[in-house]
């Protein structure tokens, strides 16, 4: 009988070290922060999964505790970013750079988003910024996720790893993008165009959960061209019953991105999030 509870102990006590183990590591590799400011607001710079990541404070959140999420090119063209944290609204980044929307991408994601609803009690659906590249982190993984999303604010995006990195159609391409790209979707020349969980596919999932779309891009783009990128996407995703408006300047290529007065931008984020004035 002695031995039995000496056993029992001996487990209960193994059980408690371990959790105690399990606990440190996740504190030691995603709590460990600093707390700077940025652009007049409180930031929180940690690691998550051994990578960068921020949390930008507004002065005083919104009654909703809304957040936007950039999904790529921390603080370039911040202008919609700062005009959020005016409204209330929390801005995020964690680095999936040289994932290009693929499966590790969205893993850390998935991840990441947990951790932030655990840790900072934001609301559970978010608001997704993807410039450039980002379009295929933002799109690849709200279409896993249509619960978890108001809308989306894409800018100059990636639309169709064919047409960047690839440069398979009008587009400049990458060759250096190209080959990292193809290795994050475990893909070859030859097998890429089997792939057909990409942003003017996967759209379809969003236009079936009524998620409004905002694309602001310029027609003269030679690196992500309108026609191969946007422009599909807008179509794939009216005919499929969805409601997308885009922003065309005229005469301008990738750079730059956003708008000088991002009013335009900001109103949509404020009315598919329900926080119009």
């Amino acid at each position: 009988m002695k031995s039995r509870q000496k056993t029992t102990f001996q487990r209960y006590f193994l059980l408690l070290f371990l959790l105690n183990l399990a606990f440190v590591s996740y504190a030691g590799s995603n709590q460990a922060s600093t707390r700077t400011t940025w652009n007049g607001f409180e930031m929180l710079e940690f690691q998550f999964e051994g990578v960068e990541a921020k949390v930008v404070f507004p002065h005083q959140p919104n009654q909703n505790k809304n957040w936007i999420w950039r999904t790529q090119f921390w603080a370039h063209e911040p202008q919609v970013d700062i005009a959020l944290l005016q409204k209330g609204f929390h801005v995020v980044y964690v680095d999936v750079v040289d994932l290009y929307g693929g499966p590790k991408s969205i893993r850390r994601f998935d991840g990441f988003y947990s951790h932030l609803i655990q840790r900072f009690g934001l609301n559970r659906k978010t608001v997704l910024e993807g410039l450039s590249r980002g379009g295929l982190d933002a799109y690849n993984w709200a279409s896993r996720n249509v619960d978890k999303v108001y809308c989306i604010y894409a800018d100059a995006p990636v639309c169709d790893i064919k047409s960047w990195p690839g440069g398979l159609g009008k587009g400049k391409g990458s060759k250096n993008d190209w080959e990292k790209c193809l290795n994050a979707y475990g893909l070859t020349e030859a097998t890429v165009n089997e792939l057909k969980d990409s942003p003017i596919n996967n759209c379809v999932q969003l236009a079936a959960a009524k998620i409004p779309l905002l694309h602001v891009c310029g027609d003269a783009d030679d690196v992500v061209p309108i026609e191969e990128n946007t422009y599909r996407l807008a179509e794939a995703y009216r005919n499929a019953g969805g409601t997308i408006e885009l922003i065309v300047k005229k005469g301008v290529g990738h750079h730059p991105h956003s708008l000088k007065d991002p009013q335009p931008i900001v109103d949509f984020i404020l009315k598919s999030t329900g926080n119009q004035e």
